[in-house]
């Protein structure tokens, strides 16, 4: 019995030695397999070069740099995008606006924005400083479902502080009431 145990175990060992060495790596590997997602080296064709991104003519002013300096703040290459009297909901105008930024932005891969909400001088200055953050978001948000990298947007509030329009109308608070967005380049 104890000859039996031996001799399997013996063998046991020996089929192991047999398996490590076996199992090393050929001498002679089999030349690579290609495919369409893993092409030959040397028929690879290099790649054109990819135009250069088109940045911003010149950084733009955000509305408090413009207000620092006694300026108007002026529109970039985006749109400003409207709202409705305390809302922060997009209308259809908006969603077109919206969509019209984001394929420059997309054209424009290096620009970053930053998305300002402003509100009309009715309501308390803390909660037109709320509705203004909720109106950047809105458009921000709606940015990023049209395929806008949330990295490349940043939002602020300056609620009722910085109007567009001084005057006590109605066509001056609507004007008043927007999201306004200045482009730059990328950090």
């Amino acid at each position: 019995m104890e000859d039996q145990q031996r001799i399997l175990r013996n063998g046991l060992k020996l089929l192991a030695v047999t398996f490590l060495v076996s199992c090393g790596n050929p001498a002679n590997p089999p030349p690579p397999k290609w495919s369409a997602e893993n092409p030959p080296a040397l028929a690879a064709k290099p790649a054109a070069p990819k135009p250069p991104p088109v940045p911003p003519k010149a950084e733009e002013k955000t509305s408090l740099e413009a207000l620092q300096k006694g300026e108007v703040a002026t529109s970039g290459p985006l749109k400003d995008v409207g709202f409705n009297f305390d809302s922060a909901a997009l209308s259809d105008a908006a969603r077109a606006t919206l969509k019209s930024n984001a394929d420059w932005l997309k054209a424009n891969a290096a620009a970053r924005i930053q998305i300002e909400g402003h509100c009309d001088e009715r309501g308390a200055a803390d909660y037109n400083m709320a509705l203004g953050a909720k109106r950047a978001q809105a458009a921000m948000d709606y940015l990023a479902t049209l395929g806008v990298a949330a990295n490349r947007m940043s939002t602020i509030s300056y609620g009722e502080e910085i109007p567009m329009c001084k005057d006590k109308s109605e066509s001056c608070w609507t004007q008043n009431r927007r999201a306004r967005f200045v482009a730059g380049a990328a950090k």
